[in-house]
């Protein structure tokens, strides 16, 4: 962040923005990866660039955060919800080709927790139909699936940087472009709806406005503060994994006892180990277990409500019973304390006052 003050140039597309860009490009063999300010305003990008007209459509999972929703609606799609997969509470592809209709122009498959949604199965229905894939993969920079990088399978994808997320730089977030030909305009969305990127590059002698668009820079004093991160992807990964595998060692036996269920991670997913969930058995024993670890000082959180069954999810025809999965799980799924610095003695402490709860 010192250099980037030094260059004298922190606002966006500095030199600290081009390093992660080059980084995440050649990690996820995309394109073109372009900084945002959010994975919200990514997200919105990729709704610019499929020119949606009021009536159109786009499929997404109930269980995800809101943008992946508001992204499209704000302008003017309506949110198809689909319900998860039991095990990895990823959309579920067996459901997928019941919600697409002549109006659909996006499915968006979420990569919970990090773990790899059926990619095969929603880019053949999806091609099929001729509808684009556009992964949210705010959860799931650096895992795989088959060994392709999460993020490098749609034509489009969305990352977070999100001061929540394993790489961050407080909010931030990034389009990643799998289509060559998406990415001229995709600069132009990005930069207020000018061609300022290729007057930079001196293909053109000044800029005008081109598109539609906005601004989605990140200054470039948050792009240092990523990319150090970014550099230390490997160690970050490394602890991360340790965090996740100390949980499932300790837990295991008194998952098995109380009929508590710990996250799956299928044999064809590489998870990025975004965080470690347990489904328990009852709303009733959720919030007790909730109310336990805070006694015990240990903050402990739920995490997705539906959103078909929001106010706004219902403007567009959810309703209770549409996606029955994600009303059952929402309920039960509790987030244990999962950050990089959680020490050996933090992470003991947690373990034994789950081992210590006697509210079933």
């Amino acid at each position: 962040m010192r250099e980037a003050l030094d260059s004298g140039h922190i606002s966006g597309d500095g030199a600290f923005t081009k390093k992660c860009h080059a980084l995440l490009r050649e990690a996820l063999g995309s394109a073109g990866v372009l900084l945002t300010t959010s994975c919200t305003h990514a997200l919105e990008m990729a709704a610019l660039l499929l020119d949606l007209s009021p009536g159109d459509e786009v499929v997404i999972p109930s269980f995800t955060f809101v943008s992946t929703a508001n992204a499209f609606a704000l302008h003017g799609a309506r949110p198809v919800f689909v319900d998860v997969r039991p095990d990895t509470l990823n959309l579920d592809e067996r459901l997928l080709e019941k919600a697409i209709s002549p109006r659909t122009r996006a499915v968006v498959p979420v990569h919970y927790a990090g773990v790899g949604c059926a990619m095969d199965a929603i880019l053949e229905i999806a091609g099929r139909h001729g509808v684009m894939v556009i992964e949210d993969n705010a959860h799931g920079l650096f895992g795989s699936y088959r060994g392709r990088p999460l993020g490098s399978f749609g034509r489009l994808s969305t990352l977070s940087f999100h001061e929540t997320k394993n790489f961050n730089c407080g909010e931030g977030g990034a389009l990643v472009l799998n289509d060559e030909s998406l990415l001229e305009r995709a600069e132009i969305v990005r930069e207020k709806g000018t061609n300022r990127s290729r007057f930079f590059r001196g293909q053109v002698d000044k800029y005008t406005w081109v598109d539609l668009g906005s601004s989605f820079l990140p200054s470039d004093l948050l792009a240092a503060y990523l990319f150090a991160q970014l550099e230390a992807r490997e160690a970050v990964i490394a602890k991360r994994r340790a965090i996740f595998e100390f949980y499932a060692g300790a837990l295991g036996a008194w998952a098995r006892e109380h009929g508590v269920r710990l996250p799956v991670v299928p044999a064809e997913c590489g998870p990025s180990f975004h965080m470690f969930h347990v489904l328990l058995p009852s709303l009733r024993v959720r919030q007790a277990l909730i109310g336990h670890l805070k006694a015990a000082g240990i903050l402990a959180v739920f995490h997705y409500q539906p959103l078909h069954l929001s106010p706004m999810g219902a403007k567009f025809g959810g309703k209770k019973g549409d996606c029955p999965v994600t009303e059952d799980v929402s309920d039960r799924l509790l987030r244990l304390p999962f950050y990089n610095d959680l020490s050996a003695k933090e992470l003991e402490r947690v373990a034994s006052a789950l081992l210590a709860f006697s509210g079933w």
